[in-house]
């Protein structure tokens, strides 16, 4: 699976490139359909201590998938966001037909 990185706010780091394509690499060993993955991270000062956002949007076979969470840090956003995606996919795969 081919991914994308943007940052918004953010300096590029690969640290965090490497946890989310880990990450994702997950989702593509279970789910191999999958074809490419873009990665938003945002950064946004607020009061609380919130504010380090996560988007992913994956291409499958059919619409594409899309979630996004605001953590506290970069590394519980990327976890919070691929769980969501990993539900998406699973109602996904149960609506395929095989043939």
């Amino acid at each position: 699976m081919r991914t994308v990185f943007e940052y918004t706010n953010v300096s590029q780091s690969d640290r965090l490139e490497s946890h989310a394509q880990e990450k994702l690499q997950n989702l593509a060993t279970k789910y191999p359909f999958l074809i490419r993955g873009d990665i938003f991270l945002k950064k946004e000062n607020r009061s609380d201590d919130t504010g380090h956002i996560c988007g992913i949007r994956l291409s499958a076979p059919g619409p594409r998938l899309y979630a996004s969470s605001d953590e506290k840090s970069f590394e519980e956003a990327i976890a919070e966001t691929v769980r969501d995606l990993g539900d998406q996919l699973e109602k996904r795969k149960d609506k395929m037909k095989t043939y």
